[in-house]
């Protein structure tokens, strides 16, 4: 789900989970899941984001000044560990479903108790149906079987959900030129949220957002078109147009 990396050794496996060192920076660790990249920490630097989405959500929640924040699907915690490395006052609670993931960035990838953040293993509809209202700022969803987003976390349910918990959510999707999933997925936060738009390109990662109060796009997009690996922000119009006749999924459907 990134870039191609050059990697020489392996540290860890199980299963068809591998942690490997990144030769180019010695600090650096990769965990693969059956083959794809799934999480990268730098042990040295927990700022240090590698993949470009989460340096594009990161944009976003702090334009929102987002402090407690759940993230539902964890790998390692790279993003919420740089969360929570800036605003150790701050709340981020991660719900990671794989134990064995939790297991290797325990031991391997330098996941450890820190203040303003919390990590359990959990599946995360069940723990965001338990939600108060209005309790987070923000939903980050980053949870993945294979390349595809688990469908019970997408459906019109579930995202009606996240928006009677949080006014954010942003949800990673990973997708070809079709943009099928993009725009199954925004089809759905378009029903519970009052605004949807995304960051990314016509393939890979693309975060699909949705907001009830206006987000300040202008400078959102401005700042992830700066990042090293820019990202073209599209808006509610063009994410209208783009989802117009897409069917949302929903829980029968499932």
């Amino acid at each position: 789900m990134s870039r191609t990396r050059a990697v020489e050794t392996v540290i860890a496996e199980r299963g068809n989970l591998v942690v490997e060192r990144d030769r180019h920076r010695p600090s650096g660790r990769l965990l693969r899941q059956g083959g794809m990249d799934a999480s990268y920490i730098d042990l040295a630097d927990p700022f240090h984001l590698e993949f470009d989405y989460l340096r594009w959500m990161r944009i976003v929640l702090r334009r929102a000044h987002a402090r407690k924040v759940l993230h539902i699907g964890g790998g390692a915690c790279a993003l919420p560990r740089a969360l929570a490395a800036e605003d150790p006052r701050g709340r981020q609670e991660v719900c990671e479903v794989d134990g064995d993931v939790l297991a290797l960035a325990r031991e391997h990838l330098g996941l450890r108790r820190a203040p303003g953040l919390r990590v359990r293993q959990a599946e995360g509809r069940e723990f965001l149906a338990r939600q108060a209202s209005e309790s987070w700022d923000a939903i980050v969803i980053d949870a993945f079987v294979g390349a595809l987003v688990p469908r019970n976390l997408v459906t019109v349910e579930a995202l009606t959900d996240a928006a009677r918990v949080a006014p954010l959510a942003l949800i990673n999707v990973v997708d070809y030129r079709s943009r099928r999933d993009v725009r199954a997925v925004a089809a759905a936060l378009t029903e519970a949220y009052q605004q949807v738009w995304a960051l990314g390109g016509r393939a890979g990662n693309t975060v699909v957002a949705g907001n009830q109060a206006p987000a300040d796009l202008e400078r959102i997009g401005s700042r992830a078109a700066a990042d090293p690996s820019p990202a073209r922000l599209t808006g509610p119009p063009a994410m209208a147009r783009l989802v117009a006749g897409t069917v949302a999924w929903r829980e029968e459907q499932s």
